[in-house]
């Protein structure tokens, strides 16, 4: 599939950021294993993904994946569904997910201005930030991470079957050819 790609086309900026997921993505595709296993290693990872250890989700992703006996590459893949570019909008929607949830009214607000205050309140903050954070990623992760299951268990076994395909048509393709490049031999007559 990669392979297909046109190799020598000009490099846009958008090309340069979509690359690597592409890229990705491809190699997502050809992990070996189980495809049941691999989509299950992907669902913890992106559930790991969705809480606020931001720095560690590989580090919580890959043992328990381990421990499960699911896909440790596919688990350490998904965590960076939570990665710096989509960290804030993750964060901000399980903060305010976490607040309804458990009721929280009037929880933290950043400070207007930092300073030595601004800093101490936030760090007397952190408990219930981790929190409140925590609760609304177990909230959003447990539907994300059924999504992502059913979404690479359907994308693996479609590619499997799509090239399972392929290699039948080759197989196909290469037995009519030798058959047909095949020299017929002329019968010899019999003398009586």
């Amino acid at each position: 599939m990669l392979e297909d790609l046109p190799q020598n086309k000009p490099r846009g900026n958008f090309s340069r950021w979509t690359e690597p997921i592409k890229k990705t993505y491809y190699r997502f595709l050809k992990i070996r294993g189980n495809p049941r296993e691999i989509a299950l290693g992907f669902a913890l990872g992106i559930f790991v993904g969705m809480t606020p250890f931001m720095g560690l989700h590989t580090a919580i992703a890959i043992p328990l994946a381990a421990l499960l006996k699911w896909n440790k590459f596919s688990a350490a893949l998904a965590v960076w569904i939570s990665n710096p570019l989509s960290a804030p909008v993750v964060y901000g929607i399980t903060y305010y997910i976490g607040e309804k949830v458990l009721f929280i009214q009037n929880g933290y607000k950043l400070p207007t201005e930092f300073n030595l205050d601004a800093l101490l309140y936030t760090l007397r903050s952190a408990p219930e930030i981790i929190g409140i954070l925590l609760v609304g990623g177990v909230v959003v992760g447990l539907p994300l991470a059924a999504a992502g299951y059913f979404f690479a268990l359907k994308t693996i076994v479609e590619y499997r079957a799509s090239i399972q395909r392929k290699l039948e048509e080759k197989k196909i393709n290469l037995t009519n050819k030798l058959k047909s490049a095949r020299p017929r031999r002329k019968k010899k007559k019999r003398r009586r």
